[in-house]
């Protein structure tokens, strides 16, 4: 066989840039949850110092307790006074209309390909992420704003690239693959000591310029490296080609959508509610960490984006082993692939659940909190080879438009725990006071977010071990002739390409043979 020398494939490039992708998806969502931090007038201490009667060393996030309104007001005076719940409307805004787009995201990718969708949401999120500093001190709204184009804008993101995993991976390597989807992780490992250093250094302002200008340059990267298809690839070696192609299931790109059948699938209904569970336990841990350790454990601000950072790392380290030893036990046939998809789906699921009640009950001890945070964090990085990998066994051809539709439903989680968070921890909106009359920012009323939390990953969890499945779907198959026969042709001429570049390597190496002889 002809050797062709390459340094790295194109599939471990793919696996590079979509990894950077989703870690910049991430910083752009979530640079705020970090800054709000330090954009509001804080609390005079923090609750778990007065509740577990410890004391508290004053920093830049609390006032100290001789301080008066006025004084205080003064000395923060370059702050918004948002209280719990105003803060929740500028954390939930980005899940407001960010599961509008889910679906058109899996559709447009199918259409015009994922290079052209997920490079430019990530570039337009990063181009209005460069506008948050100057509408923040315009008004809240224009905050609100803007976030909610954000997220309207980045929703296509997730589905899209479904559609370049089915078309660029092999069943045998996607649970790795898809663990590149978990550079959101390492993209909020970053994202919370980056920018806590960038605050510190300067102010809140520049946390929002630095990810964004990050995001722009990951966009040129993208453009130049990235191509929707092995046969678009003008780089790729012919041998990589041959080995994609002859490992995918045949592709049928047909414009009609089976949308009866798979509104109608139940083994898609189960993996969404699956997915539910494990993305408002996630996006809990990930949209509250900062404020919970600051408010309840009075970290400061460094403190608090180092140790909600950490926990993605592990969440990434996590995923890509698990990653690996899922098709493992696939390639050496000792579990079947439903139920390789239930063991991941069990960790990210039902064992996070009891880790999140562990970290609602772990009260005033602030070394327990982390552990908690960290492991239950941790864990969840088997999603990508549960659920989400579960969307491409149950339908390679339409994976893009089950996770859109999936995420349409699922993405409401990042607007409702921001919500319920906000409700919860007030006193001064009539709302709460009506609801939730006994909640403020105790210790108690984050036991009861985070019960609530748990509740959802372990009713989820056990309904997928019960009923869930990642058998291809009928409704995948819907095949015509001419794809079948289009396959077939392009097989055929790449074996023809393979054999004729064997020939002429032959002759090349039998000519040097007999110079070396004569």
């Amino acid at each position: 066989m002809t050797q062709e020398k390459e340094c790295m494939s194109c599939r471990s490039v793919l696996w590079i840039l979509v990894f950077c992708g989703f870690a910049m998806n991430y910083m752009l969502r979530i640079n705020l949850n970090l800054a709000i931090v330090t954009m509001v007038v804080p609390h005079s201490r923090s609750i778990a110092a007065i509740e577990c009667g410890f004391p508290i060393e004053f920093n830049e996030t609390t006032i100290p307790p001789t301080t008066t309104t006025k004084s205080s007001e003064y000395l923060f005076e370059d702050r918004f006074k948002w209280n719990e719940y105003d803060q929740s409307l500028a954390l939930g805004s980005y899940y407001w209309l960010h599961w509008l787009s889910q679906l058109p995201g899996g559709l447009l990718a199918r259409r015009y390909g994922t290079k052209i969708i997920f490079g430019w949401a990530n570039l337009l999120t990063a181009l209005v992420g460069l506008m948050i500093p100057f509408a923040t001190n315009y008004h809240l709204y224009a905050l609100v704003f803007l976030r909610v184009i954000q997220g309207f804008v980045a929703g296509v993101i997730w589905p899209a690239m479904h559609d370049m995993t089915a078309r660029w991976i092999p069943p045998q390597e996607r649970s790795k693959f898809v663990s590149s989807y978990l550079g959101s992780s390492v993209g909020a490992a970053i994202t919370y000591p980056l920018c806590a250093l960038v605050i510190t250094w300067f102010n809140w302002h520049a946390a929002f310029y630095v990810t964004s200008i990050l995001g722009i340059i990951w966009f040129v990267f993208w453009h130049f490296l990235v191509f929707d298809s092995p046969s678009e690839h003008p780089r790729i070696s012919s041998s990589e080609k041959r080995f994609i192609i002859e490992s995918l299931p045949l592709s049928s790109r047909e414009e009609n959508v089976p949308w009866r059948r798979i509104l109608t699938s139940g083994p898609l209904w189960i993996a969404i509610i699956a997915q539910y569970g494990t993305t408002w336990g996630f996006l809990t841990f990930m949209t509250q960490a900062p404020s919970y350790f600051n408010y309840i454990h009075g970290w400061n601000i460094n403190t608090t984006g180092v140790l909600s950072g950490l926990p993605h790392v592990l969440r990434m380290l996590f995923s890509y082993i698990f990653g690996m030893l899922s098709d493992w036990l696939l390639k050496t046939k000792k579990l079947t692939l439903t139920e390789v998809r239930k063991l991941a789906t069990f960790m990210c699921t039902i064992f996070q659940g009891f880790l999140t009640l562990g970290l609602g009950s772990s009260g005033c001890h602030s070394n327990l909190a982390i552990i908690f945070m960290m492991t239950g964090t941790a864990v969840n990085g088997a999603v990508s080879s549960g659920t989400l990998a579960t969307f491409v066994d149950l339908s390679s051809n339409y994976a893009s438009v089950i996770l859109g539709f999936c995420n349409l439903i699922a993405a409401s989680s990042g607007f409702l725990s921001p919500l319920l968070v906000g409700l919860l921890t007030t006193n001064n909106v009539s709302t709460s006071r009506i609801l939730f009359s006994n909640f403020q920012q105790t210790v108690e009323s984050w036991r009861m977010v985070f019960s609530i939390s748990s509740i959802l990953l372990l009713v989820s969890g056990f309904i997928f071990m019960l009923f869930g499945t990642s058998e291809e779907q009928s409704w995948n198959n819907s095949k015509s002739s001419d794809d079948l026969n289009t396959k077939i042709d392009e097989m055929q001429n790449l074996r023809e390409k393979s054999e004729t570049n064997d020939k002429i390597h032959e002759k090349v190496q039998l000519k040097k043979i007999n110079e070396e002889q004569t």
